[in-house]
């Protein structure tokens, strides 16, 4: 099965952070063919004022598995937690590590602990333009648009910016 997981960093060396997260994720039992998107520079959305001017790198990585997608889940909230991500009331905190998945295959679920697809990918610059990358004819379960229409009918802002490939 094929899996989108978003990363984004806005703590500490944001791009080491995405590297150690991909190389974790790299390295699951059971994860093949990692393929990964160019590095954005990216606006915060939605935090609060205090945090308005720390900006997230984000990526996003295609894996495939045969792993079941709560298996996959567990797994990179194991990632995130060894690399420093604390969990809080504020979902939008500041944080070293943020990995989403984005879909898993065809799996559509609403369960409390996996919503599948995320629900808010088609919202964010920061997911649709790293994915549109690698997979820009994508078309995610329960929808019609393919990731590069879904990008072309963004606002232009917030913007993502490349900030690298090499990563």
């Amino acid at each position: 099965m094929e899996y989108g997981l978003s990363l984004g960093s806005n703590l500490g060396n944001r791009l080491a952070f995405l590297k150690k997260a991909r190389i974790c994720i790299e390295q699951i039992p059971g994860v093949t063919d990692v393929r990964r998107s160019n590095v954005y520079e990216t606006e915060p959305v939605g935090v609060r004022p205090e945090y308005e001017d720390l900006n997230y790198l984000n990526a996003v990585l295609v894996i495939a598995s045969d792993l079941p997608p709560d298996v996959i889940s567990d797994a990179i909230h194991r990632i995130e937690e060894d690399l420093g991500r604390m969990r809080t009331d504020d979902r939008f905190a500041p944080r070293p590590i943020d990995i989403d998945m984005l879909f898993a295959g065809d799996t559509m679920s609403d369960d409390d602990d996996l919503t599948l697809p995320h629900p808010r990918w088609a919202e964010r610059r920061f997911v649709v333009q790293p994915l549109a990358d690698i997979k820009p004819d994508l078309v995610f379960p329960g929808d019609q648009r393919r990731v590069r229409d879904v990008l072309a009918s963004l606002p232009p802002l917030p913007g993502a910016k490349l900030f690298t490939s090499e990563w």
